[in-house]
């Protein structure tokens, strides 16, 4: 997905009190600027069925794409964070909406089509290949994601269509907001190895130490 290397650049921080006596890992991810081009190309197979006037564009770059996790098994006496939200990768406006979506191994993603058009939602990654055919506005199918890994999700109809997936092996992850701040609540002290992804700019990894009722601070820099 980023075929430039993957150089690990976090710092890492111990200073912050927690309030609840909890600790947590808190930090910041931080992204290059993107240029967006400022006209939409044309392109060149439109699909092989009706398409959008006008599709909801797409962004690249943004500081809400990254995945921030910890790697390995889950931190043993600690409940895992609970989601916000049922998983769901929508198309919507011919787009996947989000354009990445975590999740915990054993998960089922719903994928609902909003758009008064078809769609089709199909993957051929090596951790997940399914097709769920063409569907209509209204409809909705669901795919069990079994195995950890990325999954890259396109539309057949639709070539501009893309979006990821990311099965991970525990529920202690999380995205960072649109300033780029995380948080990793409720940890039990320890020494976590913590990776973060972004399909745009690769991977980054730090180990890092939670100490006994104090939160530990990371900045991750693409």
């Amino acid at each position: 997905m980023c075929s430039r290397a993957a150089i690990p650049v976090l710092t890492l921080f111990l200073v912050l009190p927690s309030s609840a006596g909890a600790a947590a890992i808190r930090g910041v991810v931080r992204v290059p600027a993107v240029r967006e081009p400022e006209h939409a190309s044309m392109n060149p197979y439109p699909g092989r069925a009706s398409a959008l006037a006008n599709p909801m564009p797409v962004a690249h770059g943004a500081v809400t794409d990254a995945v921030v996790y910890l790697d390995g098994s889950p931190p043993a006496g600690a409940s895992p964070p609970v989601p916000s939200r049922l998983p769901k990768l929508a198309q919507r406006g011919q787009s996947f909406v989000p354009r990445v979506l975590p999740v915990a191994i054993g998960t089922r993603v719903d994928f609902p089509n909003y758009d008064p058009i078809y769609h089709n939602v199909f993957s051929v990654s090596p951790v997940k290949r399914f097709d769920l055919g063409k569907y209509a506005r209204g409809k909705s199918k669901s795919v069990v994601f079994d195995k950890p890994g990325r999954v890259n999700v396109y539309c057949e109809i639709h070539s501009g269509m893309e979006a990821f997936i990311v099965v991970l092996p525990s529920k202690w992850f999380t995205q960072p907001d649109a300033n780029g701040a995380f948080a990793l609540p409720d940890l039990p002290a320890g020494t976590y190895s913590l990776k973060a992804w972004h399909p745009d700019f690769g991977e980054r990894s730090a180990t890092v130490v939670v100490p006994e009722d104090k939160d530990a601070s990371v900045e991750i820099d693409f």
